[in-house]
């Protein structure tokens, strides 16, 4: 399983977590994690990630929408992440009670090239596709 003390862990946790949160409520059309979650609000200082991307999909169902399947990438010279991967999917199709297959992920280093390259910090970029529960 993924140590969540990590260095991965913690990529998964506040990167990860939060363009998928981006990328549901966008694809939604519901806004984004800071028009839901504003960093104005006390509240959501040290709020969990893994929480707040349940809270957004709540909403994104009650709009009448679920996920297919998520596209992700972690783009980070280090911590290396393959090794972690299949517990990262795991975790996140259980965060949002997905069938198991649901989320892909792919690590990749930028070759040293860039913020991440340079081991400054991470990015992250999802892709949810959506279908409609109506009809």
């Amino acid at each position: 399983t993924l140590d969540r003390s990590s260095a991965a862990s913690d990529v998964y946790k506040r990167q990860l977590l939060h363009a998928i949160t981006d990328a549901i409520l966008g694809a939604a059309r519901l806004g984004n994690i800071g028009t839901f979650f504003p960093d104005t609000d006390p509240k959501y200082k040290s709020a969990d990630s893994a929480v707040l991307l349940k809270t957004a999909y709540g909403a994104v169902r009650e709009a009448g929408w679920s996920v297919v399947n998520i596209d992700a990438v972690v783009v980070a010279q280090k911590p290396k992440l393959n090794p972690h991967v299949t517990a990262m999917q795991t975790r996140i199709e259980e965060i949002l009670e997905l069938d198991e297959g649901s989320v892909s992920i792919k690590p990749k280093t930028n070759e040293k090239l860039g913020f991440e390259g340079r081991e400054e910090g991470v990015s992250t970029q999802a892709v949810v596709l959506l279908q409609s529960d109506c009809c």
